[in-house]
C-alpha cells in the first residue's frame, strides 16, 4: 500500500453558526492536506502525478479562494464549517481521480491547533 500527501493553502472568510449564534465574519489562511492511497504504482513508479493532482486541487478550491464561504454556492448554502469544507474537497477529488487511487483523507487547518479531517 502506498500513500501520498499533497498540501496547499487558500484564504477565505466565514462565519459559522454555532447553537443558533452567528460568529462574526473572520478570515483564515486555510491549509488543505490531502492523502491519497493505492495498492500499486503506475509504469513511471508513481502513485499519482504531483503536478496533475496539485492542479486538480487548485481547480477544486478556486471557488473558495478569497471568498466569503457563507455566500458562495459551492458549499450549497450549508454552514461553512471546516468539516464541510473538507467534505466538499474530498468528494470533489474522489470523483475526478484515477479509479486505482482513492482519497484517504482531507484535513483542513482553519487556525493553529484547529483541524478537521474527513476520511472517505
Amino acid at each position: 500500500m502506498f500513500s501520498v500527501r499533497i498540501s496547499t493553502t487558500f484564504n477565505a472568510t466565514h462565519a459559522v453558526t454555532i447553537k443558533g449564534v452567528d460568529e462574526t465574519p473572520h478570515s483564515h489562511e486555510w491549509r488543505v492536506d490531502v492523502v491519497f492511497e493505492g495498492d500499486s504504482l503506475d509504469e513511471d513508479g508513481l502513485l499519482v502525478d504531483f503536478i496533475e493532482i496539485e492542479n486538480l486541487i487548485e481547480k477544486i478550491i478556486e471557488p473558495l479562494k478569497d471568498s466569503n464561504l457563507n455566500t458562495i454556492k459551492t458549499l450549497g448554502g450549508d454552514n461553512p464549517s471546516t468539516e464541510r469544507v473538507a467534505v466538499y474537497i474530498g468528494d470533489a477529488l474522489q470523483t475526478q481521480i484515477n479509479e486505482l487511487v482513492r482519497v484517504l483523507s482531507v484535513t483542513i487547518t482553519e487556525a493553529p491547533n484547529c483541524q478537521a479531517t474527513y476520511t472517505l
